[in-house]
């Protein structure tokens, strides 16, 4: 594992104990996401203010606020543990979450909801640039990774699409192959928000999480090769389960 020094943490500038110990769980939490420590089994507390440059308190400190984040657990005789593990999501590249996951463990999909609907709501409609009226379809979906609930997703399809997407396997498929399958061309891009949100009461109960938890809301709008859109997506992600991470480069035009 390369040695990573946490800005000298515990000898210069007099810097408040509670920001060496963020600091510190902020690399920590980093390398828990991307797999660093074998098997979920973190060092103890000597080896990792060896490989940190930092001191037994500031370690201590540390891991103490990423247990009160619920990514790892601490017991006597076992040591350090991941809790749960972190899962990536890339926002440059646009493959649906199942995909993401592959390797990472069984991905199912609970079928909650999955109909066609008379009439859109207008904020629907008007996103996916359609008459306000216009029918179109409704799919929700509860995502569990290896057995433990990871997202809700939420989907509103045109008709036409989302008729197709209906008579396909919602079970086991990501929407997005079904989608282009239903369209007979490819996806091309989405537009993307992403806001940190308390967990509301139902959503926390199909989550199993405590209500009013931290969870990753994203909002995305999907369209085809030519522009047109066909899925306005909602999507409720554990945050204790997944890191959102894209990669991005300086210059060129702003995306308006």
């Amino acid at each position: 594992m390369t040695r990573v020094t946490v800005s000298s943490m515990d000898h210069h500038g007099g810097r408040p104990r509670a920001e060496r110990a963020r600091a510190l769980a902020d690399a920590l939490r980093q390398q828990i996401t991307d797999d660093a420590f074998a098997e979920g089994v973190l060092p103890d507390e000597r080896d990792l203010g060896r490989r940190f440059g930092a001191s037994r308190n500031a370690v201590r400190d540390a891991l103490a606020l990423l247990r009160e984040e619920g990514l790892i657990t601490r017991r006597r005789g076992v040591g350090t543990t991941v809790l749960l593990p972190k899962y990536g999501h890339g926002l440059d590249r646009l493959t649906g979450l199942a995909q993401e996951l592959t390797g990472r463990g069984t991905v199912t999909n609970e079928v909650r909801v999955a109909v066609e609907v008379p009439a859109l709501p207008d904020a629907i409609a008007a996103r996916l640039e359609l008459p306000a009226g216009a029918g179109g379809v409704y799919v929700e979906r509860l995502r569990q990774l290896d057995g433990l609930p990871l997202s809700l997703d939420t989907s509103y399809l045109t008709a036409d699409v989302g008729r197709a997407v209906l008579a396909g396997d919602l079970r086991d498929r990501d929407v997005f192959g079904l989608i282009e399958e239903a369209a007979g061309a490819r996806l091309g891009r989405a537009e993307v928000a992403v806001h940190a949100v308390n967990a509301d009461p139902g959503t926390a109960r199909l989550l199993g999480i405590e209500p009013g938890a931290a969870v990753f809301a994203l909002e995305r709008l999907t369209r085809l090769a030519d522009g047109r859109p066909v899925d306005a997506e909602s999507i409720r992600i554990r945050a204790d389960r997944m890191a959102l991470r894209a990669t991005l480069r300086r210059g060129g035009p702003r995306t308006p």
